[in-house]
């Protein structure tokens, strides 16, 4: 059944008579329904410019909404997560509360999972780009060392500190460049590494609560069975001694018959003799 049946059909059950929920619990799940949507559609955005990352179409701006759309998803999971905590520990939940407790934790589940998946994608293409890029810094700082002897043969007739700012100057401004956008990786990636971390512990905090919740409701269930069983033990036992009761009256009405023929018999004798 789809999401937009669903919500057809309780909407058809709000509207029944007779039906009544908790206003509170009912806006409650409707804004994290509608979170879990809008962060539903962030996923596949964020899926969309991940897939570009380390590609011929890999370029700041992609790497920049990728980073946007993280930091949105990240701070946006963190709230809906204590929203799903609130709803899991609602007490006095009626059946269609609990079926909404559960719809909402597997689709808060579901979609940090996938979001989680997607950062790790980032993290790993993050990763092997400053990597690459570290090797290419080195790689033109090694072919400077290289070159700045012979660019000195070559040109005898410049001063020695004119060879020196024209074998140091460029090439280093183009590798602090490079450092900067380097290091500001590195800064991204540690703040996806931390923000993978924090999202592990309200996944975790989520499931744990959805676990006790099922171990609760598998204690209420095997009360429920023992009531059962106690309950159709007792009934076993009322109908055998309705059963006996029974027997013992018909042996007492069969008693009394006899006792009855018995004492006409002795005053009829009496009567007649």
């Amino acid at each position: 059944m789809s999401f937009d049946q669903l919500s057809s059909l309780e909407a058809g059950r709000r509207g029944s008579p007779g039906y009544a929920d908790d206003p509170d619990f009912q806006r409650l799940s409707q804004d994290l329904m509608n979170r879990l949507f809008k962060l539903n559609g962030n996923n596949q955005r964020l899926a969309g410019e991940v897939g570009h990352l380390g590609t011929r179409r890999d370029t700041p701006r992609v790497r920049e909404r990728v980073h946007e759309l993280i930091e949105e998803s990240r701070d946006s999971f963190k709230a809906v997560g204590e929203g799903v905590k609130k709803i899991q520990t609602w007490e006095d939940v009626t059946p269609t509360q609990k079926y909404m407790q559960q719809k909402l934790s597997r689709e808060f589940q579901s979609s940090l999972s996938e979001f989680q998946n997607l950062q790790r994608q980032a993290l790993e293409k993050q990763k092997a780009s400053v990597s690459a890029a570290r090797a290419a810094v080195d790689h033109d700082a090694a072919l400077h060392d290289d070159h700045a002897p012979l660019l000195s043969h070559q040109e005898p007739q410049q001063s020695l500190q004119q060879q020196q700012e024209l074998t140091r100057l460029a090439p280093q401004d183009d590798v602090d460049f490079q450092e900067a956008l380097i290091l500001e990786r590195e800064e991204e990636i540690r703040n996806i590494e931390q923000g993978v971390g924090d999202l592990n512990v309200l996944f975790q905090q989520v499931a744990q609560i959805v676990t006790e919740q099922g171990e609760v409701l598998d204690t209420i269930e095997r009360n429920v069975e023992t009531v059962r069983d106690d309950t159709l033990g007792a009934d076993r036992e009322l109908r055998s001694a309705a059963r006996h009761q029974k027997n013992a009256r018909s042996k007492a009405c069969c008693l009394l018959l006899v006792l009855s023929v018995i004492l006409t018999i002795v005053l009829l004798a009496v009567f007649l003799g």
